[in-house]
């Protein structure tokens, strides 16, 4: 077949994949080994036809699929990978751009340059910072906390919430840093009464905690490193796609004093995986740690390369699916779709607590319910455990104050009130089931 051929196919089988994911499992329904087993040994020594390829998606692949497109997905954050965002990534792969100097794709670099300044603008952060865009948190936060040591490379210590994302713990390990955890309050924020900075090359305030989308109190984390001189790393990988919505900017009082903030139009942006954001108003900080530049790169362009910025050499173009998304939704389209996500949570969360044996267990600030069953950890997770395993709807768990809490994450733009309803009748089922 031809490439037009084989591509009309593909796109063929997207289109009906996104119209069928709400009637698959949602979660893989396959022990671990199976998928290997059922894959050959060794790659094949003749060419196979595209079609072959497709044939197996659908009947060796999709047993093994956790469906993060579905809009029963309510696990971790959920996220949505767009139909402009998809066609992009296909455009992007098409043109297969290679981002290691300025020169080698003005475009991607200059698009990335202006779409990061447009996304600055839609969610109220300085004008004038600068942003690139990698390719997890994990890696933005990483990098932040790598220009912090270099820039003050006597002190050895990062501070954060004891709810902070595993990223920041992590990070801290690869850079040979200490990590010291500040408890939280009652409702799972950092403590700022708390706060030492004694030593301290940075400090990470979380506007949405991974736990339980819990706010640190910014402002005062800010004055803190303020007076010691102390890197400010604003972790708002989940929640700062919400600041796009006028009405819940409040939330994020004090970002725009953090010395490098990140988001992630991935989680809750509808842009497919991988895009995460970052904005640092010290972008000679950045230089400083990460540019290195051999002679066979050195060129007489007057224009900085991303890659001085940043971790890796090359990039890919990710710039196109965040343009993409930007301009097919706009600014309406984006807060249209984060106040139903944030619509639809209030909703559960509204049925969790007039159900009798259930209980409410966290702040919802944005889109995720924290909630459980009267009843013990292991009963919890059982619950949990038999409405995943029954492919109707994905949960995950986490542990506040000691106990074990359930986790509904709205965030998919596909996601319904009756998706919602059907999820909850499942786990009120399985809780009945005990």
């Amino acid at each position: 077949m031809s490439f037009r051929e084989d591509g009309e196919a593909a796109l063929d089988w997207a289109a009906r994949y996104l119209e069928t994911v709400r009637e698959r499992p949602v979660l893989a329904q396959i022990e671990p080994g199976e998928l290997r087993s059922r894959l050959p040994d060794t790659a094949p020594d003749e060419p196979e036809p595209f079609a072959a390829l497709l044939r197996d998606l659908d009947d060796v692949l999709m047993p093994a699929l956790t469906h993060w497109q579905s809009p029963r997905f309510f696990a971790y954050f959920a996220n949505t990978g767009s139909e402009p965002g998809i066609l992009a990534e296909l455009l992007a792969a098409t043109l297969n751009q290679v981002g290691i100097l300025w020169r080698t794709s003005p475009a991607l670099q200059e698009l990335e340059e202006v779409t990061l300044a447009w996304l600055a603008e839609l969610l109220g952060l300085p004008a004038g910072w600068h942003g690139h865009i990698d390719d997890t948190a994990s890696t933005a936060t990483l990098s932040a906390l790598a220009a912090a040591r270099a820039r003050t490379p006597d002190r050895r210590v990062v501070v954060c919430s004891e709810h902070s994302h595993s990223s920041v713990a992590k990070a801290a390990r690869l850079l040979e840093l200490e990590l010291r955890p500040v408890p939280g309050d009652e409702r799972h924020a950092l403590r700022p009464d708390l706060l030492d900075l004694d030593g301290a090359c940075a400090a990470v305030a979380t506007i949405g905690t991974t736990s339980s989308t819990a706010i640190d109190p910014v402002h005062a984390v800010a004055d803190a490193c303020e007076a010691a001189g102390v890197w400010l790393h604003v972790d708002a990988a989940y929640a700062g796609s919400a600041a796009v919505c006028p009405e819940l900017r409040p939330l994020f009082a004090g970002w725009e004093r953090g010395d490098s903030v990140v988001v992630n139009p991935h989680k809750w942006l509808l842009v497919p995986m991988d895009c995460s954001t970052l904005w640092t108003r010290r972008p000679d900080d950045f230089r400083r740690a990460f540019s290195l530049v051999p002679e066979y790169l050195r060129n007489d362009a007057e224009t900085a390369n991303l890659s001085e910025l940043a971790i890796p050499l090359g990039r890919r173009f990710r710039a196109l699916k965040l343009w993409a998304v930007l301009r097919c939704y706009g600014r309406s389209g984006l807060q249209e779709m984060i106040r139903e996500s944030i619509r639809l949570a209030a909703l559960f969360e509204e049925w969790v607590e007039a159900e009798p044996g259930w209980e409410v267990v966290a702040p919802r600030p944005f889109s995720l319910v924290c909630f459980r069953h009267d009843g013990t950890d292991d009963e919890n997770e059982e619950i949990m455990r038999r409405v995943n395993t029954s492919g109707e709807a994905f949960l995950s768990h986490t542990k506040l104050d000691g106990r074990l809490v359930l986790r509904l994450a709205v965030g998919n733009a596909r996601t319904t009130e009756d998706d919602i309803r059907a999820t909850w009748d499942a786990l009120r089922r399985e809780a009945a089931r005990r």
